[in-house]
């Protein structure tokens, strides 16, 4: 079956920690959508046969300083009215500050580049992740559109992630977006209530649940039985940032070493606490017991997750975390806390442990817990497996996100 062909705008694409992006393109294509994707930056590391490809047909809006001039010249000439109806919205868009208003000038420039690219490969329905800087142009580029072209049926469409958004409630202009977007896809329940919160009733019913997605098929249990004997061994992965809690973790890793409780720690991810982390690992003696792996692209994530027995996620702030789905879906049981869409997977004493964030503690019990219970491991991580393949299998979720975009 045929669908209308969608524009995907993301600020960066591909990247190594929105992969989920990646599968859900994928997914639509194989349901037959034409999806063409761009990105406001170049891509970050290109760490996946997946992500070199994408790359290669993506179009970066700041790839050409040029062709953005060109593209609001054409406009501009094409369109005057329009165009400075553009000029005037970007204006009184955003914080009512000069650096925050120069930068939606800056969005509304990129938004011209985008109209034309998708003028030139037919495309009048925009869908972008994430409610950030690629959300500002895209709601600049369609309210364009439908002036200089009202007949046009362009239309735009977001999907809201968090927890980030939430914390800066104004800056984003959730509230107005939500009332531009023709629909938003909410990754969780916790993620629609949030914008319930913040918009008007009115629009309460272009909010839909889509969650994001794992490919069960190739996140699988690994060949072998995972050891029942020897050190715990943890897996965590993710960006070494303040909200995902790394440090609790190594805290929490020092308390099991003075108990006596044998384990090694994977740490997957980069980024600005990997000195501090080094730092806390030396001062605790831990060099033996935690590796720092740096990132991983998806062509080599599934051996970590066999690697490990159980998988940890001590995050302050999250979404609804894919690597917990990719963890749960190898059968690993997992440790979190139960913050932001995070219980409307796991859920206590039946596919994981949750864990008050913040409390290195709490997290050491659990874990040692899990080290002298292999069979509790085991059937934790079965019931895991089982929940992911009903609820977030990529077929699934490829399939809810295409009804969605079929319906806006």
């Amino acid at each position: 079956m045929s669908h209308e062909p969608v524009a995907y705008l993301v600020s960066q694409y591909p990247l190594i920690s929105h992969t989920f992006v990646e599968r859900e393109i994928a997914g639509l294509r194989e349901l037959g959508t034409p999806v063409h994707t761009f990105s406001v930056r170049e891509p970050g590391a290109l760490l996946s046969e997946a992500m070199r490809t994408e790359a290669e047909q993506t179009i970066v809006l700041q790839s050409s300083m040029g062709a953005l001039a060109r593209s609001g010249v054409a406009e501009l000439r094409a369109h005057p009215r329009a165009s400075l109806s553009s000029l005037g919205r970007a204006l009184g868009t955003g914080e009512a500050r000069a650096r925050s208003r120069l930068w939606q000038v800056f969005y509304a420039a990129e938004a011209m580049r985008l109209l034309a690219e998708m003028d030139r490969l037919g495309l009048r329905h925009l869908h972008v992740h994430f409610a950030n800087n690629g959300a500002d142009i895209a709601r600049a580029a369609i309210a364009h559109a439908q002036q200089a072209d009202p007949g046009g049926n362009w239309r735009w469409t977001f999907t809201m992630h968090g927890p980030t958004e939430f914390e800066a409630v104004e800056r984003f202009d959730l509230a107005g977006k939500v009332a531009s977007a023709a629909g938003v896809a909410c990754i969780s329940d916790f993620t629609r209530s949030q914008l319930m919160r913040l918009s008007s009733p009115a629009h309460w019913d272009k909010l839909e649940v889509v969650h994001m997605s794992v490919d069960t098929d190739r996140f699988v249990p690994p060949a072998e039985p995972r050891q029942l004997g020897g050190p715990l061994r943890i897996l965590d992965v993710g960006r070494l940032v303040p909200e995902k809690g790394a440090p609790v973790l190594l805290d929490a890793v020092s308390q099991l070493t003075r108990q006596g409780v044998e384990v090694e720690l994977r740490l997957v991810g980069g980024g600005e606490l990997e000195p501090e982390l080094r730092e806390q690992i030396a001062s605790r003696g831990l060099q033996d017991r935690v590796v720092l792996v740096g990132p991983v692209g998806q062509d080599e994530i599934l051996a970590q997750y066999h690697w490990a027995d159980v998988f940890c996620l001590p995050s302050f702030a999250e979404g609804l975390p894919v690597v917990l789905m990719e963890a749960m879906a190898t059968e690993l049981p997992v440790v979190t806390t139960p913050i932001n869409g995070i219980p409307e997977l796991v859920r206590e004493g039946a596919n994981g442990h949750l864990v008050a964030p913040g409390r290195a503690d709490l997290l050491a019990g659990a874990l040692a817990g899990l080290a002298r219970d292999p069979e509790c491991r085991r059937s934790l991580g079965e019931q895991a497996r089982r929940d992911v393949v009903a609820g977030f299998a990529l077929s699934a979720c490829a399939s809810a996100q295409q009804g969605f975009l079929d319906r806006t």
